[in-house]
Parts: C-alpha cells; structure tokens; sequence
C-alpha cells in the first residue's frame, strides 16, 4: 500500500520522510518538526508538529501512539493514546505529547516523538435493540475479572 504525505513550507530544515526503526517495526518513526527546542515539565502537555499532511487511504486510519523506550525512560506519552488520522483529514499532523515522569523532558527539532500505525477500519451499522445477548461476563465492569 502507498501512503501520500505532503512536506509543509515555513518549518524550518527538511526532516527525514517517517519510516519505520527497524526491518519489521510495525510503526512509522514521526519526528519533531519544532523550530525551537521545547521542554516539557511534569505534568504538562505539549503538541508537537511533524511538519507533514498525510492522505490515509479510505478504509483506513493513522494510530499515533508512544515510543515505548521515551516512555520508560522519560515518562514521555502520548496523552490521547492512540490519537487517531482519520482518512479525510488533510491538516498537518501533530502528536500531543504528555510528561508523566518526574523532570523535565526536551524535544528537540528531528527527535523521535511518537509511532503510526496505518491500519484498516471497520465501518458497523449502528442498530437499537430492546436486549442484548447474555454472556458469562454480562455487566461485570472495572475489575471484574479479578486482575
């Protein structure tokens, strides 16, 4: 499958094209297309552009979530995990990136901030009903399994 992007004017040095990290990396690596290097306190939240548009293909959609390692070692996340692209947005994507560690975090221009993942999306017919089927689960909530 092709996935079109479209580098954007006005900021700053061209950045490498996302790709993935690795042979079998099942996410695109995006990359902080900021002008100026950011720090991130405890507790404080930032977006962050990428310096492109993307065109996901119809039945499909981006998944922008964490890099596992910024979030081990620095308690960097993406607050809206997985932040979805949908296929009809045109719009410069940008990672809302949230500090849950306990220093400061700075993102500089080019940094690894997060990972896509393109992936397929299941359109359902939404249907009222008086009753659902039972389960052995039924309403059984948070916690509910024990775990």
């Amino acid at each position: 499958m092709r996935l079109s992007l479209r580098r954007l004017d006005g900021v700053g040095p061209p950045l490498p094209l996302p790709c993935p990290s690795t042979p079998n990396a099942a996410g695109l690596d995006l990359s902080a297309a900021l002008l100026s290097e950011q720090v991130i306190e405890p507790g404080a939240r930032l977006l962050v552009p990428t310096g492109f548009a993307w065109a996901i293909p119809e039945g499909f959609e981006g998944q922008v979530r964490p890099r596992s390692g910024r979030a081990l070692s620095e308690g960097l996340t993406v607050l809206n995990a997985p932040g979805t692209i949908d296929a009809d947005y045109r719009g410069e994507v940008a990672v809302l990136l949230v500090n849950l560690g306990q220093a400061p975090v700075t993102i500089r221009r080019g940094d690894r901030i997060a990972q896509m993942i393109v992936a397929p999306v299941v359109r359902v017919m939404v249907e009222e009903v008086k009753s659902l089927d039972d389960t052995s689960r039924g309403s059984g909530g948070f916690g509910h399994s024990g775990t």
